[in-house]
């Protein structure tokens, strides 16, 4: 519980109309997207950086736990408050402070959803292409806290590839601004991609600067069948180093398949395996010969069908094919665990086929689907979380997925961070020369831990 004394500090701050502990509004800041839970004792909506600032000045006197909060897209639990404490919500930060294309930059508050500074930049023929799932509602400053990727990382890139600078609010109250609005600079260390995915537990984003690049002009969308998971995988490792590189690679399972066959009228071929893709360009001949590649690769790799969208109804339904995913496979059961293991290009069949022997060594129904030109693999798992024994088949599989693909030489997450849901697999990953180096940066940054305690192990 906040003490008074506390609480009448954060009014100050902030206002009444600022603060809350009424219970219907903590409830609905005590979990994700996914659904963990950590019920926070208050939460404040912070306004400017001022007010960011004169909060964390109070909460670090009174050791009191902040977990900072955008949108609350996560999927791995990183804004939810495990330890208490003050839920800082940051969506009235929202403003689009400045887009220049001359400079190539976007300015932005950590409360601006991803679609609408998509929104501003398409009239000026430029975009930010990182492109999360959750492109629609997600927050920018959780992209960036998250390192979010998504469905264009294969030719584009993730986050990270386009944060130039941070005004960072630390733990103390002290602002810093890391990083700059030029396109490259060798000038200290680069503290800017330190903040760059630490899941708001080094400091609170008030600025953020973006580097935009022009839009594609034009654009070749297509989907190839396959009837065989591994072989999907060893056509995309292909295509990937054959010298093409498409802006999509998507990946999508039967059962995903079926799933959003029940739930649409998109009518997709239930096949074992259909890859999304497209490539893009200048000119349309350069994104038609890029697919016209892409395509022999297909078809050398067993596609039993190759087909290219031939009007703007045929593409847009592949794309919402695709970004029903995560709506259509929650149907499938009670519950869903989505994954985002990541491995190298070249070990990606390796990946499906050996995943595809623990589905069915725990009889689990799973809607899957990749990022594949990248390598990220998005297992939904669905199943029944009110039945202790189907729980347990799921955690097995799950730790032998994370077991997998560091064996592989990959990675625990791609895009959805870390958080709570990973916390225990960090030292599988990270040898322990590194979990001292982050636990001794933890301590620098924050050295009383109120910033998101409880995350990445830390």
């Amino acid at each position: 519980m906040l003490e008074e004394a506390v609480k009448k500090e954060l009014i100050r701050i902030v206002g009444q109309e600022n603060f809350t502990t009424e219970l219907i509004d903590i409830i609905s800041y005590s979990y994700d997207a996914m659904g963990s839970k950590g019920r926070p004792d208050g939460a404040v909506w912070v306004e400017n950086e001022d007010q960011i600032s004169a909060v964390l000045k109070v909460a670090n006197r009174h050791r009191i736990p902040v977990t900072p909060r955008a949108a609350g897209t996560g999927i791995a639990g990183m804004a939810v408050p495990v330890q208490g404490g003050i839920v800082m919500d940051v969506m009235k930060m929202n403003r689009i402070l400045e887009i220049s294309v001359e400079d190539r930059v976007a300015v932005v508050q950590p409360g601006v959803v991803y679609a609408d500074l998509q929104r501003a930049l398409a009239p000026l023929g430029f975009t930010l292409p990182t492109e999360p799932g959750s492109s629609i509602a997600s927050a920018l400053g959780g992209n960036v806290a998250t390192n979010a990727g998504g469905l264009k990382g294969a030719k584009y890139g993730t986050t990270k590839d386009y944060v130039l600078g941070l005004r960072v609010v630390l733990a103390d109250g002290r602002v810093t601004k890391v990083g700059t609005r030029t396109m490259k600079t060798s000038s200290g260390y680069n503290l800017t991609q330190l903040f760059v995915g630490s899941e708001g537990t080094l400091g609170v984003f008030s600025e953020i600067t973006l580097k935009i690049v022009p839009l594609a002009r034009a654009t070749v969308t297509g989907m190839a069948l396959f009837d065989a998971l591994e072989d999907a995988g060893r056509a995309v490792t292909q295509v990937m180093s054959s010298g093409v590189v498409p802006s999509v690679m998507e990946v999508m399972g039967r059962y995903l398949l079926k799933a959003i066959n029940e739930n649409t009228d998109l009518n997709l071929p239930e096949v074992e395996t259909m890859l999304l893709v497209e490539t893009d360009g200048y000119t349309e001949g350069e994104a038609k010969a890029q697919m016209e590649r892409v395509i022999e690769i297909f078809k050398a790799n067993r596609a039993q069908e190759v087909k290219l969208a031939q009007t703007d109804k045929e593409r847009a339904d592949l794309w919402t094919a695709r970004k029903s995913t995560y709506p259509v496979s929650a149907r499938i059961n009670n519950n869903l665990l989505v994954e985002d293991v990541t491995v190298p290009m070249s070990k990606l069949a390796d990946l499906f086929r050996e995943f595809d022997k623990i589905i069915a060594e725990y009889d689990l129904k799973v809607a899957m689907c990749a990022h594949a030109g990248d390598g990220n693999f998005h297992p939904l798992i669905a199943f029944d979380g009110s039945n202790p024994e189907e729980v347990h088949r799921v955690e097995e599989a799950s730790d032998k997925l994370f077991k997998l693909a560091i064996g592989l030489g990959g990675t625990l997450t791609g895009e959805h961070g870390i958080g709570l849901v990973k916390a225990g697999y960090m030292e599988l990953e990270h040898d322990p020369v590194a979990m001292d180096l982050m636990r001794t940066l933890k301590r620098t940054f924050d050295p009383n831990n109120i910033l998101n305690p409880g995350k990445m192990a830390l």
